[in-house]
């Protein structure tokens, strides 16, 4: 079981403990975000799901270390962390999620673990295009304020940082990381996945086309099953009460068939 850990050294979160969980989800940030976003999440989980959340370093109580901006760095931080806290039967029933950014750090840890013969049970994305149709992009490279204005252009919790302007200092640098590390982003060398894909997007997200939230079948061998929404690209926020049985769904579902029970005193 992963332990309840909040020290910097570890990259996992769990805020909300379910006592006889059947499956474990465990969520990656969108770009500048941090495990806290899916605090409530959790708490809202059903009781036979318990959710996790990834702590990217250089945000949230790992906020005094750098930043990765590039994805093998990123994945050379977390891995060890994922591989160190679950058993091989413990990954056998995770899911991994992720939005955005997000959704590339989780497919691309799903397949560095698979490497390993422990791979995740399912991976879910959201918002984000499939590895072959990455965008690419130069905003990393931009000024404070254009990279301000992108972060008013797709909305979400960061609208909340943005009168705040000591914060918004302290973690444009981490946010301008971020976005560096998902707009140079190209698919690592690897082979195709065999577990389940649930594309998640919204059908008004600038972000991602339906073409591209397609596309992810491509990634591997198993089944690809694509659910569109519309609220933008932090649709999440806006129709949770759609999204999350959704993905709580897909943590069920993908439970392997000798999965016990947990006994009941």
């Amino acid at each position: 079981m992963i332990p309840l850990d909040h020290r910097s050294s570890s990259a996992l979160r769990v805020f909300s403990r379910r006592t006889h969980a059947r499956s474990r989800l465990i969520c990656f940030p969108h770009a500048g975000g941090a495990a806290g976003g899916y605090r409530d999440w959790s708490l809202d989980a059903p009781w036979d799901v318990e959710v996790y959340a990834v702590q990217y370093p250089g945000r949230g109580d790992r906020f005094d270390e750098p930043a990765a901006t590039d994805m093998e760095s990123l994945l050379d931080d977390l891995v060890p962390a994922l591989t160190g806290a679950c058993t091989a039967g413990e990954l056998a029933s995770a899911v991994f999620f992720g939005h955005s950014m997000g959704a590339a750090v989780a497919y691309e840890a799903a397949r560095r673990l698979a490497v390993t013969g422990r791979p995740p049970a399912a991976l879910v994305v959201s918002g984000q295009p499939a590895p072959s149709r990455t965008r690419g992009g130069a905003l990393h490279r931009a000024t404070d304020g254009e990279l301000l204005a992108d972060l008013r252009r797709l909305g979400g919790t960061a609208q909340e940082v943005m009168g705040n302007s000591a914060l918004l200092e302290a973690l444009l640098p981490t946010i301008r990381s971020d976005y560096r590390l998902i707009e140079t982003y190209r698919p690592l060398p690897g082979g195709t996945l065999g577990i389940p894909v649930t594309v998640l997007y919204a059908d008004d997200d600038p972000e991602v086309t339906a073409d591209e939230a397609a596309a992810w079948g491509e990634v591997t061998a198993g089944t690809c099953e694509v659910e569109v929404f519309t609220g933008g690209h932090f649709y999440l926020e806006t129709r949770r009460a759609t999204v999350l049985p959704c993905v709580f769904g897909a943590a069920r579902a993908a439970l392997p068939e000798t999965a016990a029970w947990p006994c009941t005193p």
